[in-house]
């Protein structure tokens, strides 16, 4: 997008107290995937030279969920500049832009920043990313004149008039590479706080006569996360923003509110999704399938023309070929059901193979762990499993092959053979009678002791 070298420096050391969590506050995800890594996707869409991740210590974590970036560590937490100052041997030396960003702020567009890199290469020192909240609160105020940023001012400082400004800072800034490393030194922590603000380097720029000016994003974008309310809150966002690509690339969604999707979430054309549809992570549905109410997916592959649901669960390794019927309460686990199969009802396939237009009849199960190895199930093309017919692994039933209902195999089923494995049906005269009169005065017996 940029000619001119372009880097950016992602703080992301705050710990996020109030998450309540063990877990860094960046690493909380979104659509399936860290908030990090979310700003991380779009700054490389950008072809940014270097992208460095400022983390605090023992934030390990975090390193490896940003993995390749570079990552710095800031031992003392002791303000934004502070944070930009962690990174600055990563850029020493440097011309160009460096963008400044945070890691709980995971929505910002890559068009806002384009907007923000363009503007700086355009002859501009600085450029600030200012936002019109619906409530201003105690965000520090931009006060702007046709020359541009003139400076931010922060909302304990501010007069009355002041506060009635309603472009707010959000932090986030495009500055000189060069001039930068200058600034930095600049940057003294002789506040109330005892931080280092890097906000202060727009007066240090003003004061050399440097044009400072703003781009305006939206609230959205700049939703950051420092609650469990406000991560419920961007959850909402993204979700809202896949339902919508899905529905314009024509997929039919009868309840989109109640189908959550993951960021790698791959849907296909003319697919129907009725509600409450889960997608977790590593899901791709081909074109012309019918996805029934209540399934929930992960790691799975459904091929064209599948029918799936409802109440059905795509465990990972599911590959459903096309044109298959996978019923209710169905669960598959690491297996592949071939072309034209149906698993109808109340099964569980795990390890297996499932040939092309096999039936497998209602309460089948694949017996595929012994308690300390997975044992894979082989049934051939066009067989017919017998409704509740246990299969133990490692078994095959070969092509065309049938299981009488009620069946617990445990050894191979030639092609084109029947299998019959239970117990020869018994029948007792009168025995039910018997049984109840029996039953009858054990219960009056009891209940006359008692």
């Amino acid at each position: 997008m940029s000619e001119n070298k372009v880097f950016a420096v992602i703080l992301a050391a705050g710990q996020g107290t109030r998450m309540k969590s063990s877990l860094p506050k960046v690493l909380h995800k979104i659509a399936g995937r860290p908030m990090v890594c979310h700003l991380l996707s779009t700054v490389d869409v950008l072809n940014v030279q270097k992208a460095v991740v400022v983390i605090g210590p023992g934030m390990e974590q975090v390193a490896d969920a940003v993995a390749p970036h570079h990552v710095v560590v800031q031992k003392k937490q002791q303000g934004t500049g502070d944070a930009v100052k962690a990174a600055r041997h990563e850029l020493t030396g440097q011309t160009g832009s460096v963008l400044v960003l945070y890691g709980d702020t995971p929505l910002i567009r890559r068009e806002t920043l384009e907007e923000m890199i363009r503007l700086r290469e355009s002859g501009n020192s600085v450029v600030v990313l200012g936002f019109e909240p619906d409530d201003p609160g105690r965000y520090g105020r931009l006060i702007v004149d046709e020359n541009g940023l003139q400076e931010i001012v922060e909302f304990k400082d501010a007069t009355e008039q002041q506060k009635a400004v309603r472009l707010c800072n959000s932090g986030v800034m495009c500055i000189d590479a060069e001039k930068l490393m200058g600034w930095l030194d600049q940057l003294s922590n002789d506040n109330a706080a005892g931080e280092y603000y890097l906000t202060d380097i727009v007066a240090f720029a003003r004061k050399e006569g440097c044009s400072v000016q703003v781009v305006t994003g939206t609230q959205e974008e700049l939703s950051g996360a420092n609650s469990r309310s406000d991560l419920a809150a961007i959850e909402k966002i993204v979700q809202k923003q896949l339902r919508q690509k899905f529905l314009d690339q024509g997929v039919t969604m009868t309840d989109p509110d109640t189908v959550y999707f993951s960021y790698d979430t791959v849907l296909g054309k003319d697919i129907t999704i009725e509600p409450s549809v889960v997608f977790e992570l590593g899901c791709y549905v081909e074109d012309h399938v019918e996805i029934k109410a209540f399934c929930h997916f992960e790691g799975a592959y459904i091929h064209a023309g599948a029918k799936v649901g409802p109440f059905a669960r795509l465990r990972p390794g599911a590959k459903i070929g096309a044109q298959c019927h996978i019923g209710d309460f169905v669960e598959i686990k690491n297996s592949t059901i071939e072309n034209g199969a149906k698993v109808n009802h109340l099964s569980y396939i795990g390890d297996a193979r499932i040939g092309e237009k096999t039936n497998i009849g209602a309460g089948t199960i694949t017996c595929n762990y012994d308690g300390f190895f997975k044992s894979k199930t082989d049934i051939g093309a066009g067989a017919f499993i017998g409704s509740d017919t246990v299969i133990v692994a490692p078994c095959t039933i070969e092509d065309g092959a049938m299981t009488a209902a009620g069946s617990v195999i445990t050894k191979n089923v030639p092609a084109n053979a029947l299998s019959v494995a239970r117990p020869k049906q018994m029948i007792l005269e009168q025995r039910a009678e018997k049984f109840r009169e029996q039953k009858k005065i054990l219960k009056e017996n009891l209940q006359n002791k008692g």
